[in-house]
């Protein structure tokens, strides 16, 4: 993470290799990941391939999973389910928006919704998730 900023970046490989940031900073609760697509990210059509947008989602709602019980959003979650839908085309020079809300659930699973939009406003992919925050010495 980058100081007290919230901003966390190239601290997973996945990070590193597909160059997003994920944001926690936001107060409201839910987590955003950010990426500006560059050919690295596109398909052989040349838009943002389908999973790429998953894990994007993946990575928003779990962190804002996590948000609910560590204010860093760096408690440990896995997913235990992700539905992706595909609404739109991310084009190379898109910036990303990937964000994640809690709809319900309780301690030991959260069922999170997300929206990955592109800033023009254009929604790209939603998805619906259930995350499991997993046991530490502080929640065991």
């Amino acid at each position: 993470m980058n100081g007290a900023t919230g901003i966390i970046r190239d601290e997973t490989g996945t990070q590193r290799t597909l160059g997003y940031e994920l944001d926690v900073s936001g107060g409201d609760g839910r987590a955003r990941c950010r990426l500006t697509l560059d050919d690295r990210h596109t398909n052989r059509h040349g838009a943002l391939h389908g999973g790429l947008a998953a894990v994007l989602l993946d990575n928003a709602m779990g962190a804002t999973g996590s948000l609910a019980i560590d204010p860093t959003g760096r408690h440990p979650m896995v997913t235990l389910s992700l539905t992706t839908n595909f609404l739109s085309s991310g084009r190379v020079g898109d910036r990303l928006i990937a964000e994640g809300w809690i709809t319900g659930g309780g301690r030991k699973v959260k069922f999170i919704e997300g929206r990955l939009t592109a800033e023009d406003g254009r929604v790209i992919a939603t998805g619906t998730g259930v995350f499991k925050p997993l046991a530490t010495e502080r929640t065991a």
